[in-house]
């Protein structure tokens, strides 16, 4: 019941100032989001990797309102981009980015956000890894597909996400594994009207599954994002079902969550991608995690009633 609470003070203004201001929010901010900076991120990236996870990387930042900040987007991903090459992780460290932040909502924005992530697309596939586009609330999503759609014309590894309450999404599974998508499936973060999107847990959960299966039957590849036993669980029964080996399928977790699960599923053979989010815009992020689980907000209050 809290969830939709806390995703409407993610639009707060004056929620964002208390929250950025409480002493403890940096240190439990720090759970989920690792760094700040490219050069506080290599190190994490270095040590995850060591434990033979793999990464999805994600530039925090969603406020988008005039077109050079889009640009200002780009560029940064195109920075830690730059930063990766040396590495040469390829396909272990790739991007997620969210086309809010590339000028989607701006006027002219469907254009726009293609413009400034194909660059993007661009500089991952040079040095051997690829992008995945995050979905975002639902009246973004048929912009996004024409961008993945339209990026995967020259990239076909680019991927998509699912987000398994909206009632669309049964369908859009179906178009994309299909035609070989790579898609990372979750349960969706958004307050959605009841119009679109399941409101019931159990509901969400059981049109995971029967999304899950699409999936797993058809020719794509997917990553299961999801922190739940059970689904994960699930998840494996089905691979076998469908024939699928390791490594024709990922699981995906947030840094900061379950740590242990995932170098459990790594040592047991499986990919295991690891979302890593960094950058200073990182309220809007920061309290979707707390929306998602209700141990995640206890943990955040649990913390500021200790520091006082």
């Amino acid at each position: 019941m809290l969830g939709p609470v806390i995703l409407a003070a993610s639009r707060s203004d004056r929620m964002r100032r208390l929250v950025s201001a409480a002493p403890v929010t940096k240190q439990v901010v720090d759970r989920f989001i690792p760094g700040e900076t490219v050069d506080e991120i290599l190190p994490v990236i270095d040590e995850l990797t060591g434990h033979g996870l793999e990464l999805t990387m994600d530039v925090v930042g969603e406020d988008i309102t005039t077109p050079g900040q889009a640009t200002a987007a780009r560029d940064a991903y195109l920075e830690l981009i730059g930063r990766l090459g040396p590495l040469e992780l390829g396909p272990r460290a790739e991007m997620s980015v969210k086309l809010s932040m590339f000028g989607q909502a701006l006027p002219g924005g469907h254009d726009l956000a293609l413009a400034n992530v194909r660059p993007v697309v661009e500089a991952a596939a040079a040095i051997g890894t690829t992008v995945t586009l995050d979905a975002e609330d639902h009246t973004t999503l048929d912009s996004m597909f024409a961008i993945h759609d339209a990026l995967r014309k020259d990239f076909p590894q680019t991927g998509c996400v699912l987000q398994a309450y909206l009632f669309r999404t049964e369908e859009d599974a179906r178009r994309l594994a299909a035609n070989g998508s790579r898609v990372r499936l979750v349960k969706g973060a958004y307050k959605e009207p009841a119009e679109v999107a399941h409101q019931d847990k159990h509901e969400i959960d059981k049109a995971y599954v029967r999304i899950l299966r699409t999936l797993m039957e058809g020719e794509g590849y997917p990553m299961i994002g999801s922190h739940d036993p059970r689904l994960i669980s699930i998840t494996q029964e089905l691979a076998r079902a469908a024939g699928r080996k390791l490594g024709e399928y990922e699981f995906q977790m947030l840094y900061g969550i379950r740590g242990e699960e995932h170098l459990r599923l790594a040592a047991e053979g499986h990919r295991m991608r690891v979302y890593t989010a960094y950058g200073t815009d990182w309220y809007g992020y920061f309290m979707r995690r707390l929306a998602e689980k209700p141990a995640n907000l206890r943990f955040f209050l649990r913390s500021m009633v200790s520091k006082g």
